[in-house]
């Protein structure tokens, strides 16, 4: 049975933003599927776990046989993407999973759609491009009705590479330089907003992310980087609560103790500096809150 939730208007504002019963599982893409799916690296990896991180997801997933939705929306391949993970969530023993093939904003009204989101224990974004996620299901009331559930609800919310990059905000979708050290290459828009004031990249060692995510943490310093690298996943409980899952690693990246930045001084296309960031590198099962603060209004 679902909470029952508060209409608009409803809240005192005196009162605190209230801390999501709903959890989130980020991972940085290429999750194993199989041990024939074996990177170099998982090879030589000796804590490797086929499948862990598909394993984990289902093991939080509430009641004996949960409802998956599964939201393909970010690739372009939908059908055989779908295909694929419901294969892989029925061989786990996830019978219920319901494909939400949304391809417009058209396609976010369908009624049976929004009673899917309604019944689901949990919630899947399957990569692809984040831009598409947020521009199709931008404000619309499918979208908030997977944030009230994600609120009031016991639900696990679930992204991988893009789909995980969408649950952010700040929410990083193109890079125009490949390292991302050139003032204004890094394009930023606000995500589907899961997670206030954290920006996901993914894919983030693999492919030399680390600079890119500093520059969209130096223009806002109230904000914390979050890297996953692939086969890895962030579980985030309360907001803020992070322990890391799978074989690789998550690097935070803070800026609140930034002693200094010419950001604001170079021209558009000039290389930026910053001195005093803050990182840390987490492997499996390391544990790290997010330094939130108490939202004065919403």
């Amino acid at each position: 049975m679902i909470t029952k939730r508060k209409t608009a208007g409803s809240k005192s504002p005196s009162k605190q933003v209230p801390i999501p019963k709903g959890c989130l599982l980020a991972i940085g893409g290429k999750e194993s599927k199989g041990d024939s799916q074996q990177t170099e690296d998982q090879k030589r990896n000796v804590d490797f776990e086929s499948e862990e991180i598909l394993k984990f997801f289902k093991e939080k997933l509430k009641g004996k046989n949960p409802t998956v939705a599964f939201l393909p929306t970010a690739t372009t391949e939908p059908e055989a993407v779908a295909k694929e993970y419901v294969r892989l969530f029925n061989e786990l023993g996830l019978s219920k999973v319901k494909v939400l093939d949304i391809r417009s904003r058209d396609d976010t009204q369908d009624e049976e759609y929004l009673k899917v989101i309604e019944q689901a224990d949990g919630i899947y974004f399957s990569g692809g491009d984040q831009l598409r996620l947020t521009s199709i299901l931008g404000g619309t009331k499918l979208l908030q009705l997977m944030k009230e559930r994600f609120t009031y609800d016991n639900v696990l919310v679930a992204g991988t590479s893009a789909g995980a990059t969408a649950l952010s905000t700040p929410m990083i979708y193109e890079v125009m330089s490949k390292g991302g050290f050139i003032k204004g290459d890094v394009r930023i828009t606000t995500g589907l907003e899961f997670l206030k004031n954290i920006a996901v990249d993914t894919h983030f060692i693999q492919r030399g992310r680390l600079v890119r995510m500093a520059q969209c943490i130096v223009t806002n310093p109230g904000c914390i980087g979050l890297g996953l690298e692939e086969d890895t996943a962030a579980y985030i409980t309360e907001g803020k609560d992070l322990t890391v899952i799978g074989s690789g690693l998550v690097t935070i990246v803070e800026g609140m103790k930034m002693v200094g930045t010419n950001i604001y001084d170079i021209e558009a296309g000039e290389p930026f500096s910053a001195k005093g960031l803050t990182v840390h590198l987490l492997s499996h099962g390391e544990k790290y809150t997010f330094p939130i603060y108490d939202q004065l209004h919403i």
